[in-house]
């Protein structure tokens, strides 16, 4: 019985445009690298190439940015993808070990109770109690794997794990090997091992990396989108999967028009002013990014969906917004509510989502 997989990973989802690309790369490769540098950044970027295939962009925004990652990955220096929450920067580390490795589940979760072992390695007990340190007994975490197997490791939220954790990592970067005390032994890396770590600077568990770590990383800033259209673009691409069919079937110029509204309501709140730049607006203080975009669209769609024929109405996009804007209720209501109030009810075109949410008020 086949099932069905919520989220296939970027390798298998892709398979067939990765497959085409490795047929149509005449370009050198870096030693254990799938693809080329130049064929890695159009499986992100998207391209057309010469049989005809058709690369999707996965990643939308400067392509300059993407060139520089992947530059990096080719050399001796690791790779930090730092922004906002919501700038793709964990999609990016994905596509980006998918395209260069084939693999991008070598993932270490960055979290306050991340141990030493998961970076470095482990053991098994109940062999290590009845045989000692043997080699049997020790349980390699995924950068040793990445290490001995020449791939490309992921470290998602890095300054979120402690400074003490973090700088693990110094020998493994400045050293390229890992020695295991307890063996006599190191683990040396094979060429094409390499690390995309991501960071956020709105995190409020950051734990500052050392001076001696930075310099381990070339550090890519990748930042939120530059117009509305640019927006629309990400918000229309990145759509839940499960929603993909219905939503082809039935979306139109008018759905667009009413997703766009909801763009320029972030981008608004976002940016302390209206597009126009005539009424400065206080700020929010959660972080309005395309990834909450998306959760509002995705909401919209299933209510569509589910509970009304298909047909997506300016109500369900407006009856996600307030969970999506105000997250700390003492900073972000008032903000909130004085844009409904003077921007919102000022507009015509936003009568239906000013009236829902009035509604929604009282109710």
């Amino acid at each position: 019985m086949k099932k069905n997989v919520q989220r296939q990973i970027s390798e298998v989802l892709y398979s067939s445009e990765l497959k085409a690309l490795g047929k149509n790369d005449p370009f050198p490769k870096p030693d254990n690298w799938k693809l080329s540098p130049k064929r890695v950044v159009d499986f992100v970027m998207g391209t057309t190439l010469d049989d005809g295939t058709e690369i999707r962009p996965k990643y939308i925004g400067k392509r300059s940015l993407i060139e520089l990652a992947v530059a990096t990955l080719t050399t001796d220096r690791a790779l930090l993808l730092t922004g906002v929450p919501g700038t793709a920067k964990t999609w990016v580390s994905e596509h980006l070990a998918a395209a260069i490795s084939g693999n991008s589940r070598l993932l270490i979760q960055g979290t306050a109770g991340t141990h030493e072992e998961k970076l470095l390695y482990g053991w098994n007990y109940p062999i290590l109690l009845s045989r000692g340190p043997v080699r049997e007994a020790l349980v390699p975490s995924p950068v040793m794997r990445g290490m001995e197997g020449g791939g490309i490791v992921r470290i998602e939220e890095l300054t979120r794990m402690p400074f003490e954790i973090q700088d693990a990592l110094i020998t493994i970067l400045s050293e390229r090997r890992l020695p295991i005390p307890e063996l006599n032994e190191e683990s040396n890396a094979l060429s094409g091992f390499n690390v995309i770590a991501t960071a956020n600077d709105r995190d409020k568990g950051i734990h500052e990396m050392s001076s001696a770590l930075k310099r381990r990383f070339n550090t890519v800033v990748l930042p939120l989108p530059d117009s509305i259209e640019e927006e629309l673009r990400i918000v229309t691409e990145r759509i839940s999967p499960r929603y993909k069919r219905e939503w082809k079937e039935m979306i139109d110029a008018e759905h667009l028009r009413e997703i766009k509204k909801v763009i320029t309501i972030f981008k608004e709140l976002r940016e302390g002013q209206t597009t126009d730049k005539k009424i400065a607006l206080k700020k929010v203080s959660s972080t309005l990014s395309t990834a909450e975009i998306i959760g509002v669209v995705d909401n919209a769609l299933s209510m569509a969906i589910h509970f009304n024929e298909g047909e997506l109405t300016p109500e369900h996009l407006a009856s996600g917004l307030q969970g999506a804007i105000v997250k700390d209720k003492d900073s972000d209501e008032v903000p909130w509510r004085e844009y409904v109030e003077v921007v919102m009810k000022k507009r015509e075109e936003f009568n239906e989502y000013y009236n829902h949410l009035k509604k929604e008020t009282k109710d």
